[in-house]
């Protein structure tokens, strides 16, 4: 009997919500329109547990207001209820793909040389993006970002200067995060640009600004950090100015690079992202490859580029897989959401933001996201909650 092995490498947001539909429904469908072909999905993740980054600028202020354990979640336990014949949860780094072979090499992750070469029919690529910093993604073992977390909320008490690089909504939620727990601290926020926030309007950055200045924060524009040394327990930066500063904390938020080296060079942008033929397919630059989330050429860095995309993408390889056999069933289109849409905290009492292009008031952001920065949603993220229904 024929197995059409189906990959999907990442498990993060992006990642978790492709292989739960996949698994729902896409594959069942598949097996009934192509009989006898069967159907097996692995799930390739670094690492062990799926990590809340979202959620990343509360946690590294303070131990006590939300558990880290709430923000790190095992990711076998949101597939235990698949069967063997149809999943494989491998983890393990991607660190080769070969084309002409259809092989992903996969290196573990947790120290050990062993590596192991998987085959596949169809891969979807959802390895999301990383940051320099330890505190917003996970290099290796989710360990490294937990102690990364706990030692700065060690650290955050006794600091008397902190300085934050990044203007983004990263930055911005961190200074607002520490200024409310440590309002006697001297804090600095480097925009890198202009103005706070450059993907929203320039009223909102403007907004986000004097909600930061009211908590005591020091917000300094068109000022980037060149490069930093580490002395004992503080940092010197070097900024593009020419001067330097010594500090006692050193945050960098200033952004992110895709996933994307152990892929074919063919397969990417000039900047590293997986080509996407277009945005309402998502279909990738090959056949049988189909990319998704931050690492993907269409995507604009938005929670909606990945919530919005699962659904589409999924029936576009129920589409090309069952051929023929798909019974009439058409793709269904991705619909990119370009109008303004993001949620900045600047604080625990609110922020600022805008919903499909209306400015919303404080209050709101606080309601959506700066109250607990959506932690609640993390076991339904792990167990495919969005995506019950097809």
């Amino acid at each position: 009997m024929a197995v059409h092995n189906i990959v999907v490498i990442g498990a993060s947001y992006a990642g978790l919500g492709t292989a739960h539909y996949l698994l729902r429904h896409t594959i069942p469908a598949l097996e009934k329109a192509n009989t006898p072909t069967k159907y097996k999905l692995t799930l390739i993740s670094a690492v062990t547990h799926f990590y809340h980054k979202v959620a990343a600028p509360r946690l590294l202020a303070s131990a006590d207001l939300i558990p880290l354990s709430k923000a790190f979640l095992p990711i076998k336990d949101g597939f235990k209820d698949y069967d063997q014949e149809h999943f494989e949860l491998v983890i393990g780094t991607a660190t080769t793909l070969d084309e002409a072979r259809k092989t992903i090499t996969v290196e573990d992750t947790y120290g050990s040389a062993s590596s192991r070469t998987l085959t596949y029919d169809t891969v979807v690529v959802a390895t999301g993006s990383s940051s320099e910093s330890r505190l917003w993604s996970i290099p290796g073992s989710h360990e490294t970002t937990i102690t990364a977390l706990k030692e700065m909320q060690s650290a955050l008490p006794k600091a008397k200067t902190v300085l934050i690089a990044g203007g983004g909504p990263a930055g911005t939620e961190t200074a607002g995060e520490i200024a409310s727990l440590f309002p006697q601290t001297d804090i600095t926020l480097l925009s890198g640009a202009d103005r706070l926030l450059t993907r929203l309007r320039p009223a909102l950055g403007a907004a986000a600004e004097s909600q930061a200045s009211a908590l005591g924060v020091k917000v300094v524009h068109n000022l980037k950090v060149t490069s930093t040394t580490k002395t004992g327990s503080q940092t010197t930066v070097s900024l593009s100015n020419g001067t330097s500063r010594t500090v006692d904390i050193y945050i960098d938020a200033t952004g992110i690079r895709p996933n994307s080296a152990f892929l074919p060079r063919t397969w990417l942008t000039e900047k590293g992202y997986v080509i996407t033929k277009d945005t309402t397919s998502l279909r990738g630059p090959a056949d049988g490859v189909y990319a998704i989330g931050d690492v993907a050429g269409y995507s604009l860095g938005g929670a909606l580029d990945i919530i919005d995309a699962v659904r589409p993408l999924c029936s576009t390889m129920f589409a090309d897989l069952a051929g023929p056999n798909a019974g009439g069933v058409k793709p269904q289109p991705f619909k990119q959401t370009v109008t303004e849409t993001q949620l900045v905290p600047v604080g625990p009492k609110g922020g600022v933001g805008s919903v499909f292009g209306w400015r919303v008031p404080s209050f709101v952001v606080w309601m959506l996201k700066s109250r607990n920065y959506m932690i609640g949603m993390v076991p339904g993220t792990v167990v495919g909650d969005n995506f019950v229904k097809a």
